[in-house]
């Protein structure tokens, strides 16, 4: 028994034998010849993994060389192996677990609730084992991560986010990150964990009924996504939704939505498929709305145009620290398409195409809030401002106005006969 399964007071793991080394060789060998080897890796897949228990069983059990006290633990262990995510996979299992993050074979951590936890005692037996389940978890994803494809980003059948490094690029060994795949939190729920108000949830509805244009900001795990499914449950039924990603996340309930996501070069570096690519074509399935999950370049041109060519009711997410820093980025995103379009022009275009930026972020506590609801104002001397409509006040916890009236807004509403309610 090895030292860390003294300290967690565990049996001995049958993957510390060399022994089990060598049958899950022979295994993983029979399996290939009996399974498809595109469903080797479906650990979200209850029907896949199901057979491949049974399969594994039956390879085991008919085995002479494995002693029966240990057959269970090899069969789960051979399960996790071949078909799961081996070490981490209790951890795949947890639902307090929303992130895994592997810094290498034996740097594990994980995040609950918002929270970055303790470094786990889970060990992968060393790097070749980290470096076999990002080769796995690639396979059905048609991608590939190698010496010449050394960095892996992608989702997972169940809609998690993951996203590997292989070593020496990743320093200190292979890096593996997986973001849980996290159901969508409905209107009531964010009102529940005080993400939301009742006085901004009737606002935000007339902003979507409305159909202003809005950007959703905010860091890295934000909870810019989660705010975006919440808001898209105000749209009508009736209206044609195309939302474009460039790795599926949203999660939209209404019964017309078309969801297209990128799709990266293959191994000859040809059949890329990029978010600017789909927005063009959104533009010709007849859209009522276009949500981008998340613009990051040069469609941020194209994005803009759409809004401020009929197509209302755009919204997007975009990294970034404060409402005027998004415009800022929006307008480098926008150079980068290399539009040839003078400065004071681009400024006037982004401050027609969106009305509204809504900026998120997550507290030291590990909870998400809004921070501020901002509106975009009509540009001076070229210049754009932004004025804050709420603001979050740390002291109460809450959302609280700031008294200025809303001016697009209820410019939108008025013009769509949409009652203006909740903050303003």
């Amino acid at each position: 028994m090895s030292l860390l399964q003294q300290r967690m007071g565990r049996t001995p793991d049958p993957g510390d034998d060399a022994a089990y080394q060598t049958l899950k060789s022979r295994v993983r060998e029979r399996l290939l010849g009996r399974i498809d080897p595109n469903i080797l890796f479906s650990p979200h897949d209850a029907g896949v993994m199901a057979l491949m228990r049974r399969e594994i069983a039956y390879l085991v059990e008919s085995d002479p060389t494995v002693a029966a006290g240990l057959r269970q633990a090899y069969i789960t262990r051979l399960c996790h192996d071949i078909a799961g995510f081996g070490a981490i996979q209790p951890l795949i299992d947890d639902p307090g677990v929303t992130e895994i993050m592997v810094n290498r074979h034996d740097d594990i951590w994980t995040e609950r609730s918002g929270r970055l936890g303790q470094e786990t005692e889970i060990r992968f037996l060393g790097e070749q084992q980290v470096r076999e389940l990002c080769e796995r978890i690639a396979l059905p994803l048609r991608r590939r991560i190698d010496e010449s494809n050394p960095i892996l980003d992608g989702r997972l059948p169940d809609g998690s986010r993951v996203n590997a490094v292989l070593a020496p690029v990743a320093l200190n060994g292979t890096c593996l990150t997986i973001r849980k795949f996290m159901r969508a939190l409905t209107v009531e729920k964010l009102q529940e964990v005080g993400t939301l108000s009742p006085a901004v949830t009737d606002f935000l509805r007339s902003v979507v009924l409305s159909r202003c244009n809005a950007l959703v900001v905010g860091g890295t795990s934000s909870g810019k996504t989660a705010l975006l499914n919440a808001l898209s449950s105000f749209i009508p039924a009736d209206e044609r939704i195309v939302t474009i990603e460039d790795a599926a996340e949203l999660m939209l309930q209404q019964p017309h939505v078309v969801r297209m996501e990128t799709r990266p070069p293959n191994v000859e570096g040809r059949g890329e498929i990029t978010i600017r690519e789909l927005v063009r074509n959104a533009l010709r399935m007849r859209p009522d709305r276009i949500v981008v999950g998340e613009c990051r370049g040069p469609e941020a041109l194209d994005m803009m145009q759409a809004a401020n060519t009929g197509h209302d009711g755009t919204f997007s997410t975009l990294h970034a620290n404060s409402p005027m820093d998004a415009l800022a980025r929006l307008e480098t995103m926008v150079l980068m398409a290399d539009s040839g379009l003078p400065a004071r022009a681009i400024r006037q275009q982004v401050c027609s195409a969106f009305d509204l930026i809504i900026e998120v972020g997550r507290l030291k506590t590990g909870v998400r809030r809004i921070l501020t609801i901002a509106e975009v104002a009509r540009t001076t001397d070229g210049e754009i401002e932004t004025y804050e409509l709420v603001r979050y006040d740390p002291k109460t916890d809450r959302l609280t106005p700031t008294g200025r009236p809303s001016v697009r807004v209820a410019e939108r509403c008025a013009w769509a006969g949409v009652k203006l309610q909740g903050v303003t």
